[in-house]
Parts: C-alpha cells; sequence; structure tokens
C-alpha cells in the first residue's frame, strides 16, 4: 500500500505506531513533513505538502492517540 498526502488517517496511524512515544499536538511541522516523507510506504512528492495537509495528519494522529 502506498501513501499520498490524501491518506491523512493512515498516516496518522502509521505515525502513532512509529513514534509511540510522541504527543502529537507538539508536534512541530517541519518534523511531521520528515516524519511522513519517512515513513516506508509514503510514495508522494513531499513538494506536494501544505499547511492544511499537515494539519489535517496531525489532527487525526491526535484522535488516534486519544
Amino acid at each position: 500500500m502506498s501513501l499520498k498526502w490524501t491518506d491523512t488517517l493512515d498516516i496518522a496511524i502509521e505515525l502513532s505506531e512509529t513514534h509511540t512515544d510522541v504527543d502529537p499536538q507538539y508536534v512541530r511541522f517541519t518534523d511531521l513533513h520528515q516524519w511522513v516523507c519517512n515513513l516506508p510506504d509514503f510514495d508522494d512528492d513531499p513538494e506536494r505538502s501544505n499547511e492544511k495537509i499537515l494539519e489535517a495528519i496531525q489532527m487525526a494522529w491526535i484522535e488516534e492517540t486519544d
């Protein structure tokens, strides 16, 4: 399965499984962007992200950890 920027929930699940010791509420977007790009299943252009997409991923990750 390859992940694209639009797969916000799937990305959030992967991040919650990869970064178990991180509180997503306090993650900087620069770090979040890098972590998404480093996911093994991520297959999208890193330049296609924006603040809105990163915020959606962060919100989904917060909901995933609640």
